[in-house]
């Protein structure tokens, strides 16, 4: 069967409301210009409108096909949907006139209804084609890549991504079972794996570390991510705010790195006859770090292991200081 669904588990947006708070839309930041570059099913963009004053602007982005039919439902004249990579945010914003945002959102989480649905082919626990494409319209999918690929590369790609101590040994099953018939399906990766994989932690299925992985470079997300950081970056006007939640700790690693090299300015040899004034001047404020509450993780579990940080740029190009953090909170 490869139509299979999980109808219990509906998407529900992770942190929402703190998202969406930490954006700072009020008074006359209301009627700025703002990017949900994970549409996802609209959580975010949604409740961001709800805050937008009528001058106003919304745009998003989002890969999944499903996302964009579902993007195209809201009828709003503030709202603009744009089916790619936030990676592309400087382009896409750059085209549209908008030399400058306000505040930008990444959810970095793929949607419950992507992982529910067996013939997107991103879980182990269904069983459909083995696709794992964010967008269905392009690219190689899952597949396709484990029937071409070098075992060397396969193994690398497993411990690089998944953090995966038999990567080399779930590579050598799967160039081994290649040989014999193609792998096609999610169900027969997961056996593979979990014959492959000789331990496991307490409650972790064995497969999970190896769909983590090759999720993650069929879709380029850890080179995306790191493009779509520099081109917020860019487009942040001062004050502008970027917040970020990951759900695993690749990609927390690369946002936590990419603040602080923005936050914590490089400082020259204090031999140097340099006055204070001319040293150079952090470039991001570093606002906050959360995570969900106790009770949001227990009515989706799937929250658990998300963390958001966010930061606000400063006014050091204007020859002025940043202004203050979110009440309450700390970096």
């Amino acid at each position: 069967m490869t139509n299979q669904t999980v109808p219990e588990l509906q998407h529900r947006t992770v942190l929402l409301e703190e998202a969406v708070e930490a954006l700072h839309i009020d008074g006359e930041r209301a009627n700025g210009v703002y990017v949900d570059g994970t549409f996802g099913r609209g959580g975010h963009s949604r409740r961001i409108l709800e805050r937008l004053g009528p001058q106003g602007r919304l745009i998003a982005f989002d890969k999944d096909p499903q996302a964009i039919a579902t993007a195209s439902t809201i009828g709003d004249a503030r709202f603009q949907i744009v089916h790619d990579s936030f990676a592309t945010l400087s382009d896409a914003l750059n085209a549209r006139g908008i030399a400058q945002v306000d505040g930008i959102l990444l959810d970095l989480g793929i949607s419950s209804p992507q992982v529910d649905e067996a013939a997107r082919g991103f879980s182990f626990r269904l069983d459909g084609p083995l696709d794992m494409r964010m967008d269905t319209t392009r690219g190689m999918s899952a597949a396709e890549w484990l029937a071409t690929e070098a075992e060397q590369t396969i193994g690398k790609v497993i411990k690089d991504y998944g953090e995966e101590r038999f990567a080399f040994q779930i590579a050598k099953a799967i160039t081994a079972r290649r040989t014999v018939a193609p792998i096609s399906t999610t169900r027969q990766l997961a056996e593979i794996v979990a014959h492959a994989v000789k331990t496991r932690e307490k409650g972790k299925d064995p497969a999970t570390r190896t769909f983590q992985a090759i999720r993650i470079y069929i879709n380029k997300e850890l080179e995306e991510l790191e493009i779509g950081l520099d081109a917020a970056f860019e487009k942040l006007a001062p004050h502008g705010r970027l917040a970020v939640i990951s759900f695993h700790s690749l990609e927390d690693r690369i946002v936590k790195r990419f603040m602080a090299s923005k936050a914590n300015a490089p400082q020259p040899d204090r031999r140097l006859p340099i006055r204070a004034v001319d040293l150079p001047q952090p470039q991001l404020k570093l606002l906050a770090k959360m995570k969900p509450s106790d009770a949001e993780v227990a009515g989706n579990p799937r929250a658990r292991s998300a963390i958001m940080r966010v930061a606000q740029r400063t006014t050091v190009a204007l020859g002025s200081s940043a202004s203050s953090a979110l009440p309450g909170s700390a970096p």
